[in-house]
């Protein structure tokens, strides 16, 4: 194999760690990138299951879950850093299909149809307008999310989200279609990813949302490698990056 080098942004890529990282968190893990500036970045680890069931989890917090298909879903190990919080990956929710629910509380939906007035009679409005180093692909604003704290992952149509918010609409029975709940996430310093790559700790791939909320646990791995036409018993410790 010849050697590679990672793009400037892998936001909306999965790292898959190589047979030869031995971390008892990060070995066999597969990341999706949320995240990935010239300061670090920011990821949630996608095959590690905690011991709770997102039932579970739901009654720890005091919450009913009326989503009973998600009921024995398995909450997720998304990395070392705050693992005491939860955090929500889930296709995006735009304002304008919070406001269609009939689950959405009234005062959440009056908020968000203010927020939608706003865009419209200010197209210049700072609520959903694009960054300045992004206006030049952009040529309408994206909607604000359903939820107090969401971070939109670019190019993905993803989500992922860390306000209680997104707990209770599940509770009501509402929410995101798709889920994955993680306790935890990951996250590396300014240089620190770009180091472990070159490295050989990851492989790297384009993300494919399938793998995310369709495969089973058990074969996220695998399935990772074989988008990259790789199977991990093709891979020594120390082989080279793909």
């Amino acid at each position: 194999m010849t050697a590679d080098f990672a793009p400037t942004n892998l936001t909306h890529h999965f790292l898959i760690a190589m047979p030869g990282l031995k971390d008892e968190l990060f070995g066999n893990s597969v990341v999706f990138l949320c995240e990935h500036t010239p300061r670090g970045a920011m990821g949630l680890i996608i095959n590690k299951a905690s011991e709770l069931t997102v039932g579970e989890l739901f009654d720890k917090v005091d919450l009913p879950l009326r989503r009973s298909e998600l009921a024995e879903q398995q909450v997720l190990l998304g990395g070392p850093l705050q693992t005491d919080r939860g955090f929500v990956l889930h296709p995006a929710m735009g304002a304008v299909q919070a406001v269609g629910s009939d689950e959405t509380p009234p005062a959440v939906a009056r908020a968000l149809r203010e927020a939608l007035a706003g865009l419209e009679s200010d197209p210049e409005s700072e609520r959903g307008a694009p960054a300045p180093d992004e206006a030049q692909h952009k040529a309408v604003p994206a909607l604000p999310s359903a939820y107090a704290a969401s971070l939109k992952i670019a190019g993905s149509g993803l989500e992922m989200t860390s306000s209680r918010d997104v707990l209770e609409a599940l509770s009501c029975g509402a929410g995101p279609a798709k889920m994955l709940l993680t306790l935890g996430y990951a996250s590396w310093g300014e240089g620190q990813l770009e180091s472990e790559i070159g490295e050989n700790s990851w492989l790297t791939v384009d993300a494919d949302p399938a793998l995310i909320f369709d495969t089973p646990l058990a074969q996220r791995y695998e399935k990772a490698m074989a988008l990259l036409g790789l199977q991990p018993w093709m891979l020594a410790p120390g082989a080279g990056h793909a």
